[in-house]
């Protein structure tokens, strides 16, 4: 199975941002102008944008709809675009494909109402957030429990298009990747794997596309700190090798 690289986009007021394991108070701005980074990621090989817009997952508002939808415009035949945050319907995942989004991630919906991806799956592609601590899922922002562990989750969602799977204590941290509990997460579902959260190198996405049954990998401060490239990491994934 090939390993898709999937840069990614934190929108918070129309800005490039990323928080430190989810916390808002906790912020870096890497740019305003979301559109011409999204570009300049296709432009260097990227397959998949993916995009969170975090003032929705906070309050619901889509107010960062219409960057994602100029994004999804400008990248057409060249890269998808996955979004997530505040999808908590069919109608806001329709309003999503309407603007080019090829996948949306449901997370805190999805657990709590694991029908609701049935539904939003017969008008697009759906990804199930699964954020988790210690193996147990974690929802409204990381803010409180679910009651649900990884293990029971990952059977809930069969018609899931993949699972996006963060460990919120690496997230933003620059401090490597889960790759156990990765590789026991995606030998234990058919639906494919992407890992989410503490990738800081090559070495990293080496690491992770060793992994059986993992199909993606989302990475986004290390890009931003110089860590690596997206036209390395892509060439990494296409047998380039790190050097």
């Amino acid at each position: 199975m090939p390993v898709d690289l999937y840069p990614a986009i934190d929108l918070r007021g129309g800005r490039v941002v990323r928080l430190r394991q989810g916390d808002y108070s906790d912020e870096t701005v890497y740019g305003d102008d979301p559109v011409a980074v999204a570009e300049s990621f296709a432009v260097a090989g990227a397959p998949w944008i993916h995009m969170v817009d975090l003032d929705a997952a906070r309050t619901g508002e889509a107010t960062n709809r219409a960057v994602i939808a100029e994004v999804a415009a400008r990248l057409v035949g060249r890269a998808r675009v996955q979004t997530g945050g505040g999808v908590r319907s069919v109608d806001d995942a329709v309003a999503l494909r309407e603007s080019g989004v090829a996948r949306v991630v449901m997370g805190s919906a999805a657990v709590a109402d694991p029908s609701l991806v049935d539904r939003v799956a017969d008008v697009v592609d759906v990804a199930v957030g699964l954020d988790h601590r210690d193996g147990d899922i974690a929802v409204h922002g990381w803010t409180s429990g679910s009651g649900m562990t990884l293990g029971e989750a990952l059977d809930l969602f069969p018609r899931a298009a993949a699972f996006v799977i963060t460990d919120i204590a690496r997230d933003g941290m620059l401090a490597g990747p889960d790759v156990k509990g990765l590789a026991w997460a995606a030998a234990r579902t058919d639906v494919p794997v992407i890992a989410s959260g503490g990738v800081s190198s090559l070495d990293d996405i080496v690491a992770l596309a060793a992994v059986p049954g993992l199909a993606g990998i989302i990475t986004g401060k290390a890009l931003y700190e110089g860590r690596f490239d997206v036209a390395r990491a892509v060439a990494v994934l296409a047998g380039g090798g790190t050097s």
